[in-house]
């Protein structure tokens, strides 16, 4: 049997609270466990104590069991000091979409043609005095 340690949705609607559960990894999001091991209100201020409640000792029993912690309670379990903490990269997520790929470039092209232009005129000034004595 695959266990996972997960949450579980309670709470009215746009008041959301968690159960920290063990359950099947068959199970429903909010349906059967076996075990709660803790709650998380996210409404409560990230530094109140009351935000994340475990029982670190059964969490670590179904650990040792071969449950796997869903990302986001691995996250938790990171901030209590039971997991090391993984080195996360979002790729894709963190990649700009095609049009500012696009704008992105746009602006490169014209910093590179400002740049060119700020070149030439620099050069022009210098051989135009030179002209100008040779004129006379």
């Amino acid at each position: 049997m695959a266990m996972k340690i997960r949450l579980a949705r309670g709470g009215s609607k746009k008041r959301p609270f968690y159960r920290i559960v063990a359950a099947d990894s068959r199970m429903p999001r909010d349906g059967r466990y076996i075990e709660k091991l803790g709650t998380y209100n996210p409404l409560l201020p990230k530094d109140s104590e009351e935000r994340v409640k475990m029982d670190l000792d059964r969490v670590k029993h179904w650990m040792d069991q071969g449950a796997q912690p869903t990302d986001r309670v691995s996250r938790m379990l990171e901030a209590a000091g039971l997991l090391e903490k993984k080195e996360r990269a979002n790729l894709k997520k963190g990649e700009p979409g095609k049009k500012a790929k696009e704008r992105v470039e746009e602006k490169a092209a014209k910093k590179a043609a400002a740049e060119e232009a700020a070149k030439a005129p620099a050069e022009e000034p210098a051989e135009a005095p030179a002209e100008e004595e040779a004129a006379e």
